[in-house]
């Protein structure tokens, strides 16, 4: 069960991270450069802020030197190089929490007893997606570079428990259905919102709103895509590694 498990995760998070990683470059990668243009564009003065609008590339050349060599601190900082490298890493990380969350997706549908197939698991993987994509987005929406937040372990709290607080609440309703448990799964389901998301100081940027709208709706639905890939993945390996190994497919508890 184990090993069918962890190997339905890392197809399903390789192809799940696939999708998403090409979905990033065309959609949402454009905007995250513009929105560094116009950070560093702010910073760097009037004469640098004029090459910003004409030029993105000459800016982008400065900003990538500036923040893989130093902090505004003084403290010597790594990052990624821009273009190849940092593409690369940015993939990486998608992979890595793909497979991550494919495990947690087969966990709860074998732990919930439900019949592994494509759409149980699409199903599933819709449900993830309102956990820990649109939920925490309500009140935390995908922010692009340059934007004041608020503190960092604020917000890792706040979507935690959002996250976790949704899933919970969408079992409750989706899954025991009973009265008390619709009841209990809905005030779940709002409870993290009326407590409110922390947010930073309001400050006024040189960048366009629309970027910021843009980002937070590609990134959303970079997010669907990438649960649905992943729940569809999911489900069809979990059937071929049991056609290749011989178990039964007919139910997740019993393969």
């Amino acid at each position: 069960m184990t090993k069918r498990l962890l190997a339905a995760a890392l197809v399903a998070g390789f192809l799940a991270a696939c999708v998403a990683s090409v979905l990033q470059f065309a959609l949402t990668s454009p905007l995250i450069l513009a929105a560094e243009k116009y950070e560093t564009a702010e910073t760097a003065g009037p004469a640098l802020a004029g090459r910003a609008l004409s030029n993105p590339l000459i800016v982008l050349a400065h900003a990538g030197h500036d923040q893989a060599g130093h902090d505004h601190g003084g403290e010597p900082q790594w990052q990624p190089a821009p273009g190849l490298p940092r593409l690369a890493f940015t993939a990486l990380a998608t992979l890595v929490s793909g497979v991550g969350y494919a495990l947690l997706l087969g966990a709860v549908l074998v732990a919930t007893g439900r019949t592994v197939t494509p759409g149980e698991a699409l199903k599933f993987g819709i449900g993830g997606f309102l956990a820990a994509s649109l939920a925490p987005a309500i009140g935390l929406p995908p922010e692009l570079p340059g934007i004041a937040a608020a503190g960092l372990e604020s917000r890792q709290l706040w979507w935690v428990a959002t996250a976790l607080a949704t899933a919970a609440g969408l079992y409750l309703i989706a899954i025991r259905r009973g009265p008390a448990a619709i009841g209990i799964g809905l005030a779940l389901l709002v409870a993290p919102h009326v407590w409110g998301a922390p947010h930073g100081p309001e400050e006024i940027s040189a960048m366009p709103p629309v970027f910021a709208a843009q980002f937070a709706a590609r990134s959303l639905a970079i997010g669907f895509a990438f649960w649905a890939v992943l729940g569809l993945a999911f489900g069809w390996a979990w059937g071929a590694v049991a056609g290749r190994t011989g178990h039964p497919v007919r139910s997740g508890v019993t393969a």
